[in-house]
């Protein structure tokens, strides 16, 4: 499968794209990005240097993956959602050596219009909901939303709302695929179902 890369769009030398891979209209692929098998960059988009791209990602229109983001296989980045690298930035102080790692765990969603404020982890599944400010890591499976952002709920891999306790030992069956979804201690895990 070949890659799809816009006329207008721009892929230095020295960036790495998988098979399949598609960058639309206006984007800007620096060189040492790595991007996986089968991604989607929409139009406008950024991806710097220093940044890992699982396979199948899909990144809506303007998107900016700045240095020290790894985003896992199977993360999605909704229309003009915003990820930053240095806490406290100053245009007359330079913080290149300060940049703060961000990652997003296998299969998270984050909404349209949210922000993720550097040096979080984002788990496996978690969904933030459109406009929420991601501030502290967010456990796998987590519903997240607001400002700043706070775990409303859980959900399955699938999307689904899971009916599960905040604060409380639980267990819920995703009501599309059947898988059981068990809350101990503050953590969500899954079985999937037979």
């Amino acid at each position: 499968m070949d890659n799809l890369v816009h006329a207008s769009a721009i892929v230095d030398a020295g960036a790495m794209l998988g098979e399949g891979t598609r960058i639309w209209h206006f984007s800007h692929v620096c060189g040492g990005a790595r991007i996986g098998d089968r991604c989607s960059l929409g139009q406008n988009v950024f991806i710097a240097s220093d940044v890992v791209i699982g396979h199948n990602v899909k990144i809506q229109n303007n998107v900016s993956v700045y240095d020290a983001v790894v985003l896992e296989d199977d993360v999605f980045c909704g229309p003009s959602m915003v990820f930053t690298n240095v806490h406290n930035p100053r245009a007359a102080v330079v913080r290149k050596h300060e940049y703060r790692r961000t990652l997003v765990r296998r299969g998270a969603s984050i909404g349209a219009n949210a922000t993720v404020v550097c040096g979080v982890t984002i788990g496996a599944y978690a969904m933030i909901g459109a406009g929420a400010v991601v501030t502290r890591d967010v456990p796998d499976f987590a519903l997240m939303a607001g400002v700043p952002a706070r775990q409303i709920g859980w959900i399955s891999r699938h999307g689904e709302r899971l009916d599960l306790p905040r604060g409380a030992d639980g267990r819920a069956r995703c009501p599309h695929t059947g898988d059981v979804y068990t809350v101990a201690g503050g953590a969500c895990t899954v079985q999937p179902a037979d």
